[in-house]
């Protein structure tokens, strides 16, 4: 079992291939495989009818009767992130089936050790994180380039449009983190005219992103997202409904406590803040620092090689040249109005959405399928990943807006 991807310290611009980011995908795993090798057919079964094991209620006990597989056969990252994502797409479930009132306290030793083992080759805690559920959960449907996850939860149609609306942000994001390599070379050898174009493809790859998250109002269900899809994304870390934590068996004989998955665990809005020298409130800021745990190693490293490069901020605002302060600038309002929309957008998938629920008049929409009987609670004003989440958003956008270079 093998996962590769340390990195030495490389020089600028940044090589992206060194941290395991494409040109052309970005953050996103290029072509992840939609198969694992033959021995690792059980869990492959399992996670293909996941939507149905857990609706039904079975899931829990077709999981109790698998059986304990070592994961030291899967070669290389990409099979190591393919049995990662199937690994914890049947967790959750297994953990969620019953809805918030039904969890349980301990993952059986058949899926906690090889989760664990994968989860430590790659990085990665063991827990549905961004990292899985977006970035190594696609494949081609067709030839004209058509999308699908690989493995799903309950949740139908809205379920698959949150993964690809948010795999589309991801991509949309592309020519803004090549523009980071170009603008910290441009910075270093004090390039104006690379450093300004530079700036121009990070602003606009933020407006595309936001674009890109406005189709989320066509392709996912409000009531669906919050009665249905939710709780699977949420963590046994700050999460009443499970304040004790998860006991992996044959891993830890103590609980081991991990946030859900959530927007702050990707990369690619850590590598705008460094860039831009967005600076964040310090409890905001140590929450979003955790949740780089979250990242596959190499991103990480991506975002702390930019936090340790030459300041733009600095250097902009050093060099007196206007066109500079307004390229600069329209990046920063560009990331100010991408966190306002995610608030947008928050509001109408959990607060109004937890609104109508508590009313006791969200109903899920008709095939979208249920685990529990009622909508979960526990994270009403929290995100999946333990935050508190209008607070915590609202800080994030308000800091950003305050990284602007006055005239």
């Amino acid at each position: 079992m093998e996962a590769g991807g340390d990195t030495e310290e490389p020089p600028l611009p940044l090589p992206l291939a060194s941290f395991q980011v494409s040109e052309e995908f970005g953050f996103l795993l290029p072509e992840p495989l939609t198969e694992l090798p033959a021995p690792y057919g059980p869990w492959m079964d399992i996670a293909r009818q996941l939507p149905q094991l857990i609706v039904s209620h079975r899931l829990r006990s077709r999981v109790q009767q698998m059986p304990q597989l070592s994961p030291q056969h899967l070669q290389g990252r990409e099979e190591l992130h393919l049995a990662h994502l199937v690994l914890s797409f049947i967790t959750m479930g297994y953990v969620w089936q019953e809805g918030e009132e039904g969890t349980v306290q301990v993952l059986p030793r058949n899926l906690a050790v090889p989760y664990w083992e994968v989860s430590q080759a790659l990085g990665l805690p063991p827990i549905l994180s961004h990292a899985d559920f977006v970035l190594a959960n696609w494949r081609r449907k067709d030839p004209n380039g058509n999308l699908d996850p690989i493995i799903t939860l309950p949740g139908g149609e809205s379920l698959r449009g949150f993964i690809l609306v948010t795999l589309l942000v991801e991509k949309a994001a592309v020519p803004g983190i090549k523009a980071i390599t170009r603008a910290l070379g441009a910075t270093l050898q004090r390039d104006k005219d690379t450093l300004l174009r530079a700036l121009g493809e990070l602003a606009g790859a933020i407006e595309a992103m936001t674009a890109a998250l406005r189709r989320m109002h066509d392709y996912v269900d409000p009531e669906v997202f919050y009665s249905v899809i939710r709780i699977f994304l949420s963590g046994w870390k700050d999460n009443p409904a499970m304040p004790h934590g998860l006991v992996y068996e044959g891993v830890s004989p103590e609980p081991l406590a991990f946030s859900g998955g959530s927007a702050a665990q990707s990369s690619v809005l850590h590598a705008f803040d460094e860039l831009l020298g967005i600076c964040h409130r310090h409890d905001t800021a140590a929450f979003l620092h955790r949740m780089r745990d979250y990242m596959p190693r190499p991103h990480r490293a991506f975002v702390e090689r930019i936090q340790r490069a030459v300041p733009l901020k600095q250097h902009v605002e050093r060099s007196g040249d206007a066109r500079l302060r307004a390229a600069f600038n329209r990046c920063v309002s560009a990331l100010t109005s991408f966190r306002s929309y995610h608030i947008t957008i928050v509001t109408k998938y959990i607060a109004s959405a937890a609104a109508k629920a508590k009313a006791g008049r969200a109903e899920p929409a008709a095939g979208a399928g249920r685990s529990a009987g009622k909508a979960p609670s526990a994270l009403e004003a929290k995100g999946t990943g333990g935050s508190h989440i209008f607070s915590f958003l609202k800080s994030i956008r308000d800091t950003t807006r305050e990284g602007m270079i006055s005239a």
